[in-house]
């Protein structure tokens, strides 16, 4: 999971963090989706999305994500569930790793906020 900060104000910027860490995938999904004020190739977006698509067994939907935002132009610091700031581009070429090692499955783990 990701959460995305403004690098001028350093707000957190929705990308439904809350629940992919409790593991409501359905509801992550819903929520960014919904989302009018993050653009469709948003890095977090993305990142977050394959996430929860990833974790419902849909490693489809989850790659074209990743992969989005691994080439995607826009870059941003984004904060992992496990507190560490990551290039987006970076964070989104881990995903893909675990995305091939079956770690959403297994684990669940990788948010960024």
């Amino acid at each position: 999971m990701a959460q995305q900060a403004d690098a001028s104000t350093v707000a957190p910027v929705d990308v439904a963090y809350e629940e992919l860490a409790v593991g409501e995938n359905n509801a992550a999904i819903e929520r960014i989706e919904q989302n009018a004020d993050l653009d469709r190739d948003d890095p977090a977006r993305l990142i977050n999305l394959g996430i929860a698509h990833a974790r419902q067994g849909d490693d489809l939907a989850a790659r074209a994500m990743f992969t989005a935002a691994a080439r995607n132009e826009q870059r941003f610091q984004l904060e992992t569930a496990q507190g560490e700031w990551m290039d987006s581009r970076d964070l989104a070429r881990r995903a893909l790793v675990m995305l091939d090692r079956g770690e959403f499955r297994a684990k669940g783990r990788v948010a960024s906020r």
